[in-house]
Parts: C-alpha cells; structure tokens; sequence
C-alpha cells in the first residue's frame, strides 16, 4: 500500500530538485538541482546520501546499459557521466544554445524523449534522441515540457505542459518511437497547482507533483485526481 505521508531522506536546500530516478542496478536513487548545476544520490540499502556532480547545468538524465548516466544539459549538449567522468556525446543542438533540456525520459527500446525549455519564457520544444545520435523534433510551441511517461503496455505516452496546466496523452508505437492522436488527458487550474513531474506507479496510474500545488495526485484513467499527499512545500517537482 503506498505511504500517506512523505518522509524526509536528504536536504540540499535544491533551488530546483528534479528528477529523481531510480538506479536499479546500484539500488540507488540520482537527482539534480537544475540552477545549481549539481546532482545528488540516496543509497536505499544505507540510507546514506551524498553529492557526486558540480557542474554545468543538468536539466534531466537516463540510466544507460552498462550504469553510466546520460545528463541532458544546457545548449543542447549530451553527456555521459560515470564515477565521476563526463564525456561529450553530443557538443549541442544549435537550434538550442540559449535553452536547456527539462525532464527526460528513456522508452524500452533506448530511445529518449527530451524536452527544452528556455527560463526567460520563450516556447520550448520536445525531441526524441534515438540510439544513433540522430534527434527528431515531435513537438513545438510548449510552454514548459515537463513530466513524461509511458504506459504499462506501452501503447501510450503521458506528456506534461506545465505552464498550460495540462496533461496530454498520445497512442505511442513501440517499434518506431513515433507518437500521435494527442488529446486531453487530464486539466489542473491556478488552485490546484501546475502539473509538473510525472511517473507511473505499479498499477499503471499516472503521478503528477504539482508546482504551487503543496502535493503530489494519483490519476485516474479518465484523469480525474483518485488521490492526493499533501507534502510541506509548494513547489513540488519529480
């Protein structure tokens, strides 16, 4: 049964923590501080938790197959991180010097969805990296991309746009990372807070973290909130 009430495990005083992922091969959980330009990481077995990255700013990451994490950075920029060691994978996006990447995620097959924002309000952008190194733009004209997720039977893809205040969802092909059909999938207003992070819990029901919203909401399938967990800060992210 999932807790009701959150627990503190770690305090960095992040400006912006965000994505928090779980490591399963390290049995470890990784997030950053985006404006900091730092990440962090929690041992689930220990307990224990420490800062292992100062740096340019990292606005999302994956785990890759061999335990390295992909951070997705400002200007556009790919790089490989492991144990301490950051490789160049992709210099830049040129479209994307002045904005950054916010919130990732990796489909079953290794590609990435990415998504771009630009911190002075300009309209961002969703790709998706595909194991070659080739990006492919999907969508444009976002206001803030956010939380992503895919379903259980990967027939769909969850897409969050923040400053819209909306959730969307798309019919997804596996086989070839394309995505389509968008439509509504779920609407939150000034009192609820803004849609922010986002993940699928073991019953195939969508998480969204709410941006002024002092809590995070389980959905239903029609999008409706089923539950809510107050948490002691306005801005929630994940």
């Amino acid at each position: 049964m999932m807790p009701s009430q959150p627990k503190l495990i770690a305090n960095y005083h992040c400006e912006t923590g965000e994505n928090p992922l779980s490591h399963p091969g390290e049995r470890r959980l990784y997030w950053t501080d985006i404006p900091g330009g730092r990440m962090f990481r929690y041992d689930l077995v220990t307990g224990t938790h420490e800062q292992i990255y100062q740096g340019r700013t990292v606005g999302g990451f994956t785990i890759q197959q061999d335990g390295s994490l992909l951070l997705f950075m400002d200007r556009g920029t790919v790089a490989c991180w492991h144990d301490g060691m950051i490789t160049t994978v992709i210099e830049e996006i040129a479209r994307e010097r002045n904005f950054r990447f916010n919130d990732v995620i990796a489909d079953p097959r290794g590609r990435v969805f990415c998504g771009i924002v630009d911190d002075n309000g300009q309209k961002g952008r969703l790709y998706r990296l595909d194991p070659d190194g080739s990006f492919s733009l999907l969508l444009q004209n976002i206001s803030c991309s956010n939380g992503m997720a895919f379903s259980a039977d990967q027939k769909l893809f969850y897409y969050t746009d923040t400053l819209s205040y909306e959730i969307y969802v798309f019919d997804y092909d596996v086989e070839t990372g394309a995505i389509g059909n968008q439509r509504m999938f779920a609407r939150f207003n000034e009192k609820d807070g803004m849609p922010d992070g986002a993940t699928l819990d073991a019953q195939g029901r969508l998480w969204s973290a709410l941006w002024d919203g002092f809590a995070v909401v389980r959905l239903r399938e029609d999008g409706s909130v089923a539950e809510r967990i107050e948490l002691p800060t306005a801005k929630c992210r994940a």
